[in-house]
């Protein structure tokens, strides 16, 4: 079959993944709301295109925190990628670098840092970090990753607990046994999400500061008094993002949250967006709203189920050119 958009790949996935994978990575918390609604809202937004422009030349490259991409779509941090393709994050790592652009490696990682790392040398990699109530944990982690040349740490700040996933529940999900959660292996016996600390406050943006020279970016946020608060701590960078609503249902699609965050941050910080994202014409309308960059899940998922770090690259391909076309025809 041609794989033509991107939702031919969900397809594929959804057909091949064991049920278990695909309900994991599928999911979202209590009625699926707000994982729905993230994909819905970018379908409201309409398009006021501008004709007998001169489109016949056009730069899709942009920077991210000073480093340039071949255009603003990323790869966002989500856990487990050896249930979607057995080499897992390296081949990730790979087909971001293969397409110049960056990849937010999870602490939940299926591969090790230093694996990652030596899967694509050079690419621009950034490092997602959860706080652990195991702090020295959290802190060696930091610094491994910093030593091994992650260029950006992003802090999730939006899981203080586990949201309800219906279907995990229902099947009882764990990985299985041939897999590790590769990072955390020496610090923990079993990985669980209840070794996540919940007293994590803003102070503890001035802790990490202390431990790292990275640029630290803070993802989770989708209001005007957070986004404020980000800036205001020092952060470098924000990810308006819901979790793919997978932590608080109900709560406001991402491309909704994007507009009061951007008024909120005046420009002093950069502002990236996830959630539903789903087409090119997808990543104009966030640009269009402010966001300097967004970052895919779900889709970076379905494309290495498919075929792996190829698969990958031909998701971001398709994203690449409609993006541009996208571009085009809105003058």
């Amino acid at each position: 079959m041609a794989m033509v958009c991107l939702s031919d790949f969900e397809a594929y996935a959804k057909k091949y993944l064991p049920k278990i994978a695909w309900d994991y990575f599928a999911a979202g918390a209590d009625d699926c709301t707000t994982r729905d609604e993230n994909i819905l809202a970018y379908k409201r937004i309409r398009f006021r295109p501008r004709m007998l422009r001169d489109v016949s030349v056009m730069d899709i490259r942009t920077k991210i925190l000073g480093s340039e991409i071949s255009f603003p779509v990323g790869i966002a941090p989500t856990g487990f990628h050896q249930l979607a393709w057995p080499d897992g994050e390296k081949s990730t790592a790979r087909a971001a670098r293969a397409m110049n652009t960056c990849y937010i490696a999870s602490t939940y990682s299926t591969c090790t840092l230093e694996e990652i790392s030596a899967a694509a040398p050079g690419g621009l990699r950034w490092f997602q970090l959860y706080i652990h109530r195991n702090r020295a944990a959290s802190q060696e982690l930091l610094q491994r990753a910093e030593a091994l040349g992650f260029q950006g740490l992003v802090l999730t700040a939006d899981l203080p607990y586990t949201g309800k996933r219906r279907d995990d529940i229902r099947n009882g999900f764990r990985l299985p046994p041939h897999m590790k959660v590769k990072n955390l292996e020496q610090a923990f016996e079993v990985c669980e999400m209840s070794l996540l600390d919940p007293s994590v406050t803003w102070n503890d943006i001035y802790w990490l500061r202390s431990l790292t020279r990275l640029p630290i970016i803070i993802k989770g946020i989708l209001t005007r008094e957070d986004a404020e608060l980000a800036v205001r701590h020092g952060v470098q960078g924000i990810i308006v993002s819901n979790h793919g609503g997978r932590q608080l249902d109900e709560g406001p699609a991402t491309i909704d949250a994007l507009v009061e965050v951007v008024e909120a941050v005046r420009g002093r910080v950069e502002v990236y967006v996830d959630g539903g994202i789903r087409k090119g014409s997808d990543v104009l309308k966030a640009l269009a709203l402010g966001a300097k960059c967004v970052f895919i899940g779900r889709p970076a998922i379905w494309g290495l189920a498919y075929k792996g770090e190829e698969g990958l690259q031909d998701v971001l391909r398709i994203l690449q050119d409609e993006f541009r076309l996208s571009m085009a025809l809105a003058g």
